[in-house]
């Protein structure tokens, strides 16, 4: 009796599983509206920058090597946080009222880039300049 039970089994999950399949869904956002900052580029940002200037003061090598490190970690967090907002916050609308921000986001990531390959502390200030044009726009849009 408990073999044919046996065989019943893998068919009573499967009528089971046919009822309750899971669904797709779709966000349309990583995270919860509202929690978008340009703060967080803008601090790693300023981390680059610091980082640059104690890097171009020091002639420890150790000193060098571990802030050059730190320094590309920073840059590409900068990256990373003005991606989600490019990709996740900002809307067609918002482009339609700030025409250039796809400009200025790709050129923001490139100088971001950038800095991860030099010590030019100008370099950080272009980068520094970039998010606070997009850091306006970002408020402007909460407005």
């Amino acid at each position: 009796m408990k073999e044919p039970l046996l065989k019943l089994f893998p068919k009573i999950l499967g009528a089971i599983d046919s009822l309750s399949r899971p669904s797709t869904v779709h966000a349309h956002c990583d995270l919860p509206c509202g929690v978008y900052d340009p703060a967080q580029a803008r601090i790693e940002a300023e981390s680059v920058k610091a980082i640059m200037e104690k890097f171009n003061a020091s002639d420890d090598p150790v000193f060098k090597e571990r802030a050059v490190s730190i320094k590309e970690e920073r840059a590409e967090l900068v990256k990373h946080h003005l991606w989600v907002l490019w990709t996740d916050y900002f809307k067609p609308a918002h482009l339609e009222a700030h025409p250039g921000l796809h400009e200025l986001f790709w050129s923001a990531t490139k100088t971001a880039g950038e800095s991860k390959k030099t010590t030019d502390v100008q370099v950080a200030d272009k980068l520094l300049s970039q998010i606070s044009e997009i850091d306006k726009i970002f408020w402007a849009t909460k407005k």
